[in-house]
């Protein structure tokens, strides 16, 4: 492992622990065992660090989605691929609980962020044109109506750890997954077709689609 792969695994760590706003460079040097100039010779600053660390969030998640296969069933393309998304949204915590925070102070980090939104909204929709032209949806109730629902599952994706976080007492108990949440909002859009196709995935998973 490189220098600056372990510097960015450590900030990982450290920021996941600690918050991202509460650990300095000096902080991840000091638990790497290396100087701060080192440090800084390979990452600048706070905001070059995060940007690669960013950069390293887009590549992964860019690879859940090329990485599908495509002779599946889209429905077992769609739970495939957000299954993988739920231990990424804990491997990057920090980012995940600080966006907001983070858009604000870095605008070059938040327009590469704009640029990402916009290529998961295209991901997104390429999987409803497959359930639609499955035959898995019902007719639009509403003009524009599944581009909405599009855009409320990926405010769920990219809010869910916060949710989580401010709202663990909500369900004590119960675990509640976001990739099930997903398919509940779904659910009641989905045509007889649809929901058989749902029930055989379902069944074919693991239990949590049950």
């Amino acid at each position: 492992m490189t220098t600056k792969e372990k510097i960015i695994f450590k900030a990982i760590d450290l920021y996941n622990e600690h918050g991202f706003a509460n650990v300095t460079s000096r902080d991840i040097a000091k638990e790497l065992k290396i100087s701060h100039g080192n440090l800084e010779y390979h990452y600048q600053n706070k905001e070059t660090l995060l940007s690669a660390i960013y950069m390293c969030m887009k590549d992964e998640v860019s690879s859940y989605f090329s990485e599908i296969d495509r002779s599946q069933d889209p429905f077992v393309q769609f739970d495939t691929y957000l299954r993988r998304l739920e231990p990424f949204q804990t491997k990057y915590l920090f980012f995940n609980l600080d966006v907001l925070e983070i858009s604000r102070k870095y605008p070059a980090i938040k327009e590469k962020l704009d640029a990402t939104i916009q290529l998961r909204k295209e991901q997104m929709t390429h999987f409803f044109n497959l359930f639609d032209e499955s035959g898995y949806l019902l007719p639009e109730p509403s003009y524009e109506f599944y581009t909405r629902l599009q855009h409320k599952i990926r405010v769920l994706i990219t809010f869910w750890v916060s949710q989580d976080a401010v709202l663990q007492n909500f369900n004590q108990g119960q675990h509640i997954s976001m990739t099930q949440s997903i398919w509940d909002l779904l659910l009641p859009h989905l045509t007889e077709k649809g929901k058989r196709q749902y029930k055989n995935v379902s069944q074919a998973l693991t239990p949590v689609l049950k």
